[in-house]
């Protein structure tokens, strides 16, 4: 039964609950990191999937690239195609807020975004996208456990990395968007029309204020405390 951009054979092959990196290479970094019994059940186009077991519960892990695009065509397939209910993006972000600092993790309480997502829905005006409140209490729940803060608000979800105004950020930050990421909203939306639970978890890797900002090595590898609260929050 695989599709155009998964290739798993069976339904079964992919768990109810994933996690979402958008680097594919941080898939099968927390593959091999956190999970027992695994096994790569995709590699088309080079954008690993893994499935096993996080204290005895099953749990798959799955590259979604770059951009609501490409997040909006695994989310929609894994939860159309394969059954996923409970979607976790373990994603970066870049942070708008001075006191946001590099390494903290930010909880999207809801996706702002500039894209035209939405018009596939045929909808009359602008959706605002939220997170499942399950997950969120998960996730805080994780968090708290593992005593590491969060914060948890508006992020906005873009589709240009390079923008031609070197100023554009400062109107989201005026209105408490706490960072900017590219897939959160595609991600809720799809959730949304499809009766399934997702939630984005982003660590900042960039600062717009004091333009701090982390290398490729360490966003793939040092994001080890959203890693662990997003697979906390998946077994509860």
């Amino acid at each position: 039964m695989s599709t155009a951009h998964i290739n798993a054979a069976n339904k079964g092959d992919i768990a109810e609950s994933i996690l979402l990196p958008g680097d594919p290479l941080r898939a099968k970094y927390i593959a091999e990191t956190f999970l027992e019994n695994t096994k790569c059940y995709n590699k088309i186009r080079g954008m690993l999937g893994y499935t096993g077991t996080y204290k005895g519960v099953p749990i798959s892990v799955q590259g979604s690239g770059m951009g609501m695009p490409s997040m909006g065509i695994y989310s929609y397939e894994l939860i159309n195609e394969y059954g996923v209910q409970n979607l976790i993006r373990v994603g970066s972000a870049g942070s708008f807020q001075e006191e946001i600092k590099l390494m903290d993790i930010v909880v999207g309480l809801c996706a702002s975004t500039d894209s035209n997502w939405q018009h596939t829905y045929q909808l009359p005006g602008n959706l605002s996208c939220g997170c499942d409140f399950d997950l969120l209490m998960k996730v805080k729940k994780s968090a708290d456990r593992l005593n590491t803060p969060i914060r948890a608000g508006n992020i906005v979800s873009c589709d240009v990395f390079y923008e031609d105004n070197p100023d554009w950020w400062k109107s989201w930050a005026k209105m408490g968007v706490l960072a900017v990421e590219m897939e959160a909203a595609a991600l809720y939306m799809n959730a949304a029309r499809f009766g399934a639970k997702a939630i984005a978890l982003v660590t900042i890797s960039d600062h717009f204020v004091t333009s701090g900002r982390l290398t490729a090595e360490e966003r793939e590898k040092s994001f080890t405390n959203m890693m662990k609260m997003a697979l906390e929050a998946a077994v509860q």
